[in-house]
């Protein structure tokens, strides 16, 4: 990863970056040198979350996750494991500062897992299953590897472990009932805000990456 604010930083197995875009940060993410020379496979997630209209031209902000700064926790008997990085699980909390309540939590069942992770009843919420397949609420649902569930009304949801270990995202966030205008990688409330994001990239008022020594 680099950007236009001089962050520059490397994605290991597990990490995360938190960026903020906000009123405006040019930023570029590439596979490693290494990769690129040696080859391999690389998986990895980009979840957007739109900013309220009152925090939309809020100052760019990078956070750094390494692997072991984000908090994990499990079931008693072990089946059922969860690495929250962002919201709260299990009774751990997130390291991640976000502007609105997030909930971006990574769980791993193996089979017999069996656990109910809370969800605000205000939140629009999903799971997506990116290895084997998980039962997905009260009447268990099989969600298999590459698909996506909206969960509806409720509190809180039931994950259970199938045949073998599965994985999952589970995404929720507060539903601003804002109108949205986007356009590429510009996110607005009206067309003529978008407009002048567009404007403000082109002019340079985003700033431009000054490219650095590749990070191997």
């Amino acid at each position: 990863h680099e950007d236009s604010a001089g962050h520059r930083g490397l994605i290991r197995p597990g990490g995360v970056q938190w960026m903020t875009a906000g009123a405006g940060i040019v930023h570029s993410e590439m596979p490693s040198q290494q990769v690129r020379e040696k080859g391999g496979r690389v998986h990895g997630f980009q979840i957007w979350v739109n900013l309220p209209a009152r925090l939309k031209m809020t100052r760019p902000r990078y956070q750094e996750l390494a692997p072991a700064g984000i908090p994990e926790a499990s079931t008693a008997d072990g089946r059922a494991r969860v690495r929250v990085v962002a919201g709260e699980a299990l009774g751990v909390r997130a390291a991640v500062d976000t502007h609105t309540p997030i909930v971006y939590q990574d769980w791993s069942l193996e089979s017999g897992g069996d656990v109910s992770t809370a969800v605000r009843a205000d939140h629009n919420a999903m799971v997506y299953v990116f290895e084997g397949s998980l039962l997905v609420g009260d009447k268990g649902r099989e969600i298999r590897d590459g698909q996506l569930a909206v969960l509806g009304p409720g509190d809180s949801v039931r994950l259970r472990g199938a045949a073998g270990r599965g994985r999952l995202l589970l995404l929720a966030g507060v539903p601003h009932g804002e109108p949205v205008a986007h356009y590429g990688p510009f996110v607005m409330n009206t067309h003529d805000e978008l407009i002048q994001a567009v404007r403000d990239y082109q002019s340079g008022r985003m700033g431009e990456i000054t490219r650095s020594a590749e990070v191997r």
